[in-house]
């Protein structure tokens, strides 16, 4: 996928987007049943229709594919489920979950979110795709929020329906560039051929700007690769044509970055010691295990996340479902971003949905209206107590809805993540002066 991406340069008013509810909901049910199943499961045991409390929601991800794969953050959102419903629900209701494979392709991810709309879910919840641009608009038309995607696409920062808990890849490639702007020499970006990939090198680069730093060399490459042996003598090149500082090279290539990491592990013997550095989502402690750990080309790499390290006594609440509803399954990485970002998303649904008291309807509009009514969810100090405005700060360069820029610096040690920064850094101010 090559083609540039639509930005969206305005923000539809609330007032626009839910009179098209009744009629999206009125359509959806007409589409074929086979069709929208396909790829797509549900909590079993929880059933739910007209006339019941049940709270029905959806959350996809792409599973079995060639390129970036996140089988957990459904299996989490399965998990949670039978957790809270073993627990009597959420204020006496039933959670309904369903998931769908969103195949990292535009049209499955179409056919997931029309299906949220034909199942009345109430909202999308922490969820993962690149292809914003093929399901926001069917939500957006149906009144259903999105809660809690991962943070891919530009249109999730845009959407009056997207309720962000993290600051995506703007945050992530933001702060890494102004933590190497004090560490390296040139800097080489080996980024994903994509819509989603042409969005990373101006974020990177506005956080070397903050730092008084050249901008990155653009490396593109193809998303799904089986070797980056090219790609990995580019990224040399560029990365060691300094005289003073060692170089660093950057790949943010998804699940694909450990396949670009054996070739440049291949590929630097030949050339100048450099620095390597990456976003988590594209390495975490599981592929530093298998990559070698303290003897691995990860070994003193700069990461930077958007929560704290995984081993923090902050993260147990959300082992314990782990634990008490998915012991064994392997598809669920506690350590994993995308895993996190799930846990979080479903904590901002069921405090929207305790704040609407025992005797309020359950909707899509309701839900809506009580994340936009200026509720304020806390996270147990995972991120900072989030709070969605019609416009936030960042709606000067594009990203209205980016709520949360905060970020953590971690780097490899002795194979292991650990925390290289005391805290969250806020890269509101930077962000700003980013060229998007």
């Amino acid at each position: 996928m090559t083609g540039r991406r639509r930005i969206r340069s305005t923000v539809l008013p609330r007032s626009l987007v839910r009179p098209a509810r009744a009629g999206a909901l009125a359509a959806g049910a007409l589409a074929a049943c086979a069709a929208l199943v396909a790829g797509c499961g549900v909590v079993p045991g929880v059933t739910g229709g007209s006339g019941d409390d049940t709270i029905t929601v959806m959350t996809w991800a792409p599973e079995n594919t060639g390129a970036t794969n996140r089988p957990g953050m459904p299996a989490f959102a399965e998990a949670y489920g039978r957790w809270v419903n073993a627990r009597g629900g959420i204020n006496g209701r039933p959670l309904r979950v369903l998931t769908c494979n969103e195949r990292d392709d535009a049209v499955a991810a179409a056919r997931c979110a029309r299906r949220a709309v034909t199942e009345n879910a109430v909202a999308v919840v922490g969820s993962y795709s690149q292809h914003g641009d093929a399901f926001l608009p069917t939500l957006e038309a149906a009144g259903i929020p999105y809660i809690g995607g991962y943070g891919l696409t530009h249109d999730e920062f845009t959407s009056p329906l997207s309720y962000p808990v993290n600051g995506g890849q703007p945050a992530l490639l933001a702060g890494l560039g102004r933590t190497l702007a004090d560490a390296c020499g040139p800097v080489a970006l080996v980024r994903p051929d994509t819509i989603a990939g042409d969005q990373l090198p101006p974020l990177l680069d506005s956080g070397l700007a903050a730092g008084g730093h050249d901008p990155a060399g653009d490396l593109r490459a193809a998303e799904a690769a089986t070797s980056y042996g090219g790609d990995a003598e580019r990224a040399l090149e560029h990365a060691a044509t300094g005289t003073g500082e060692k170089g660093c090279v950057v790949p943010a290539l998804g699940d694909r970055t450990g396949t670009f990491m054996d070739s440049f592990r291949r590929a630097r013997a030949r050339h100048p010691e450099v620095r390597t550095a990456t976003v988590l989502g594209s390495v975490d402690q599981t592929v530093l295990d298998v990559s070698g750990g303290a003897s691995g080309p990860y070994e003193g790499a700069y990461v930077t996340g958007w929560y704290p390290e995984a081993g923090d006594a902050r993260w147990d609440p959300m082992k314990e479902v782990i634990r008490a509803e998915a012991f064994g399954d392997n598809r669920i990485d506690p350590a994993d971003a995308g895993v996190q970002t799930t846990w979080i998303a479903y904590t901002v649904l069921r405090q929207a949905v305790e704040s609407l008291g025992d005797d309020d309807e359950v909707t899509a509009d309701t839900v809506t209206a009580a994340l936009d009514g200026g509720l304020k969810v806390t996270t147990g100090d995972l991120t900072p107590t989030l709070r969605w405005k019609f416009q936030d700060t960042l709606a000067s360069i594009g990203l209205p809805r980016l709520v949360n820029a905060n970020v953590t610096l971690q780097q490899v040690r002795n194979g292991r993540l650990t925390a290289a920064a005391d805290g969250f850094t806020d890269m509101t101010s930077t962000l700003k002066e980013a060229a998007l």
